[in-house]
């Protein structure tokens, strides 16, 4: 792992955007078969920084692939952020699968090519990229074509579910908890959960729990802005009217969507697919509420993960021909985004005798909404630059507390020892 990570370098010259060809012929639809090839490939010409592994299957048995890049492949190294792309949750909304599909041959290529921005952001962040989390829905939209597919078919899974109402609704229980003071982060699955949702669903929520996620995007189709948290509003009451319903971190979500949003070929605009979002961004009750879903909501109440949805093309299933387009518009949003896992702060927590503390509570005065470490004792909190009070506490533990300023460069390490009780005796 390198240290440390600094301010990108005029994007590193544009990623070499001049240097770098982009024809028609090197863009496709792929198929299941035609994605797994195409992952395999990107795995076969990068084999030291790259390593595929399967989540889980679909209702119709197919993998659901994930493509890892990482100086160390298939290891969590301390201090060094887990970051995650996912695509086609809707099975007809396919611009997300090629453009992670072709994101995943670019870091590669540009690895290869000792691209300094790429080669740093890989030796410093673990890149999870599954381009397709409901393959049997994407057939099923693929049958139809480009030309001929509907506004919803192949939009859920095989047995017809939409993946995106299927995650366990954890907004109603925050709400409440909001109002009486309780928990404000990892909120508790219902009961028999496993077997109240689709394998896809499934998969995914095992995966979150396998890996400490800290930044993630969702790639949709069917509207071009950037959609960040809340996505249920907290009153259920209001039908036919859409309310703003912030996070405790509104804004660093805020930032982060205007981070892809600028970087984008064109979704800052606004005006897009006949609607209009200022700075092409929007938060999600305030678009529309949506309960159960896991592009948002889920990761931020159920994980440390903070993610957002971009929703990128107004065509679900643009043809082949649009691709290359769309790529060139959503290439240096793809890095700019993945680069703002970087920032905030981060560190170990450590007890008296030098062990990690895993699942140590980090609580950031005035934002009410904590972070744990992860197994390793290394915890990681994305925050705007500003100076905070941060505490770090434990079952059994006294808390340690320290004031930190954070810039707008790379993440600021701050680390924890905390004493036992009976030390203290």
């Amino acid at each position: 792992m390198q240290q440390p990570w600094t301010l990108p370098w005029l994007c590193a010259l544009l990623l070499g955007l001049m240097g770098f060809l982009v024809s028609g012929s090197d863009f496709q639809h792929h198929k299941y078969e035609d994605m797994v090839r195409a992952l395999f490939a990107v795995q076969s010409e990068c084999p030291y920084i790259t390593r595929i592994y399967s989540i889980g299957h679909s209702v119709e048995g197919r993998h659901l692939y994930v493509l890892e890049f990482s100086d160390n492949p298939g290891n969590h190294e301390a201090l060094e952020p887990e970051f995650k792309y996912v695509g086609n949750m809707h099975g007809n909304e396919v611009l997300g699968r090629e453009l992670l599909i072709k994101f995943s041959q670019f870091l590669c290529e540009e690895y290869r090519n000792r691209n300094q921005r790429i080669v740093r952001l890989i030796h410093d962040t673990r890149i999870h990229i599954l381009p397709s989390m409901n393959p049997d829905g994407y057939e099923v939209a693929a049958r139809q074509g480009p030309e001929f597919n509907g506004y919803l078919v192949g939009r859920g899974n095989a047995g017809e579910i939409d993946l995106n109402r299927d995650f366990p609704d954890l907004n109603a229980l925050m709400y409440y908890y909001e109002k009486t003071k309780g928990r404000n982060h990892h909120l508790p699955l219902p009961d028999n959960w496993e077997h109240q949702v689709q394998p896809e669903t499934l998969a995914v929520i095992k995966w979150m729990q396998n890996y400490n996620f800290v930044l993630s995007a969702n790639l949709h189709g069917g509207a071009v802005v950037a959609n960040y948290p809340f996505d249920k509003s907290r009153d259920g009451r209001i039908r036919g009217r859409t309310t703003y319903s912030a996070t405790p971190d509104d804004k660093i979500f805020r930032k982060l969507a205007r981070t892809y949003s600028y970087a984008h070929g064109w979704m800052h605009k606004g005006w897009n697919c006949g609607d209009y979002f200022d700075e092409g961004i929007t938060n999600g009750a305030s678009w529309y509420s949506l309960s159960k879903g896991e592009q948002n909501d889920f990761n931020y109440l159920y994980t440390n993960c903070f993610e957002i949805t971009l929703e990128l093309s107004c065509d679900k299933f643009p043809p082949a021909s649009a691709l290359p387009r769309e790529w060139l518009g959503n290439r240096e949003a793809l890095v700019s985004y993945l680069e703002q896992v970087h920032h905030g702060i981060k560190g170990m927590v450590y007890d008296e005798n030098n062990n990690p503390i895993s699942k140590a509570e980090i609580s950031v005065a005035g934002i009410n909404h904590d972070v744990t470490a992860g197994v390793d004792g290394d915890y990681f909190r994305l925050l705007l630059p500003g100076t905070y009070t941060v505490t770090a506490s434990a079952p059994g533990f006294l808390p340690f507390t320290s004031t930190v300023t954070v810039g707008p460069a790379e993440a600021i390490q701050v680390g924890f020892c905390s004493y036992g009780w009976s030390d203290q005796t």
